[in-house]
C-alpha cells in the first residue's frame, strides 16, 4: 500500500502500538545517498533539539549497511529515502533495516521499485518532475523534508510529547504560498546571478542549522552533479575557523540567510562578506516572510525553502551556460 503525507500520524501511531509487547521505540534513525540524505537532515536536527529520551543518526547508505549503530534493531524506525528507489546502496540498506527487525518507512516517488519490497510503509511525497523542478505547483508542505520532519515530530509527540504540533502543522500549510511568491519575486535576481556566474569553475554555498543541508545539496548536486563546477559547502559557524581565509574579491559565495535561532551566525558571516568579498548571493528567508511560521518551529522549514527557491537559480544557471541540469559523464552512464 502506498501512504501519503497525510498518513504519517496513523502510521506512527501503528509502529508504537505494534512494538509495545517487544519495548516500544527507542531510536529513530535517517538514511539516504545524496540528495535524498541531505533531505533528511532538518528531520534529524529536530530529534537532537526537542527530544531528550529517543536517540537518533542521520547515515549514508553505505556508512549504515558496513558499520551500523549498537543501538539499531527492533526497537528502532528507519526512516529512508530513495527518489527512484532503485539507488543499490539504499536498497541494500532498506534490506539490512528490515532483516534486523527494524520498522522500516521508505520515503520515495515511484510507486513501484526495488526497495518497496523491503518498507513496512511506503510514502509517497510530493515532486515537481519537470527539468528544472519549476513546471508544476506542487504541495511543498508534504516533499520529501516535511515527510521527514512529520515522523520525527510524531513520533515525539506520541511518546515524550511535544508542544509545537500544532505549530508544525500550521507552518507546513503556509509553506507553499511562501515558496510559490519567493520564486515570483527571485527570478530576475536569479538571472542576473547566472549571467554573472556563467564562467566561474568554483562556488561556495554557505549555510547553517537544520537548512545547512540545503546548501550541502545545491553544492553537491547542482554545482558538482549538474554543473560540473567545483564547489564546497560551508557551515556559517564553521566559516571563521578555516574558510574565510579563501575570501577576496574573486570569490563566489551563495548565502543563505535563515530565519530562527541559528540566524546569527549566517548574519555574521554575511558582515564578512560584505566587508571583504564582492560576489556573494544573499538569500534571506526573513525577506521573503518565511518568519510567518512559527518561531518554535520555523527553524525546520528553511531547507524545503532555500531548496525550493535555488530551482529559480539552477534552472537559469544552466540555460546561461547552456550546460543543462539532465547532463551527466559517470552517473547512470559507467560502472561505480
Amino acid at each position: 500500500m502506498i501512504y501519503t503525507a497525510e498518513d504519517i500520524k496513523s502510521i506512527v501511531s501503528e509502529i508504537i502500538e505494534n512494538r509495545k509487547s517487544e519495548g516500544g521505540i527507542d531510536s529513530l534513525y535517517f538514511v539516504g545517498c545524496g540528495g535524498s540524505l541531505g533531505a533528511l537532515y532538518p528531520a534529524k536536527v529536530f530529534m537532537d533539539r526537542e527530544s531528550s529520551v529517543l536517540r537518533t543518526g542521520w547515515i549514508n547508505s553505505n556508512e549504515f549497511v558496513h558499520s551500523v549503530p549498537k543501538k539499531f534493531g527492533k526497537n528502532s524506525i528507519l526512516c529512508v529515502a530513495c527518489h527512484q528507489g532503485n539507488t543499490p546502496e539504499t536498497v541494500a540498506a532498506a534490506k539490512l533495516g528490515h532483516e534486523m527487525g527494524a520498522a522500516v518507512i521508505i520515503l520515495t516517488w515511484k510507486d513501484e521499485s526495488p526497495i518497496i519490497e523491503f518498507g513496512d510503509y511506503i510514502i509517497k511525497y510530493s515532486f515537481d518532475p519537470s527539468v528544472d523542478h519549476l513546471g508544476n505547483k506542487i504541495d511543498h508542505g508534504s516533499d520529501k523534508v516535511i515527510c521527514a520532519l512529520l515522523i520525527a515530530a510524531e513520533l515525539l509527540a506520541m511518546t515524550e510529547g511535544y508542544d509545537h504540533l500544532p505549530e508544525l502543522y500550521y507552518g507546513r500549510k503556509k509553506l507553499t504560498g511562501i515558496i510559490e511568491d519567493a520564486r515570483e519575486k527571485l527570478m530576475g535576481r536569479a538571472q542576473a546571478f547566472a549571467e554573472e556566474h556563467a564562467a566561474d569553475s568554483f562556488i561556495y554555498t554557505m549555510g547553517s542549522g537544520a537548512s545547512w543541508s540545503s546548501a550541502y545539496m545545491e553544492s553537491i548536486c547542482i554545482f558538482m552533479e549538474m554543473q560540473w563546477l567545483d564547489s564546497a559547502a560551508i557551515h556559517s559557524g564553521e566559516f571563521f575557523h578555516g574558510p574565510f581565509e579563501v575570501t577576496d574579491e574573486n570569490t563566489a559565495f551563495m548565502l543563505q540567510v535563515s530565519e530562527g535561532s541559528t540566524r546569527e551566525l549566517d548574519e555574521r558571516a554575511l558582515t564578512f562578506l560584505n566587508k571583504y568579498a564582492r560576489r556573494v548571493e544573499v538569500i534571506d528567508a526573513r525577506e521573503f516572510g518565511l518568519g510567518a511560521i512559527d518561531a518554535s518551529v520555523v527553524d525546520y522549514f528553511n531547507h524545503t525553502f532555500f531548496n525550493s527557491v535555488y530551482s529559480c537559480y539552477n534552472s537559469r544557471l544552466a540555460d546561461v551556460r547552456k550546460h543543462p541540469l539532465s547532463t551527466r559523464r559517470y552517473m547512470w552512464k559507467v560502472e561505480y
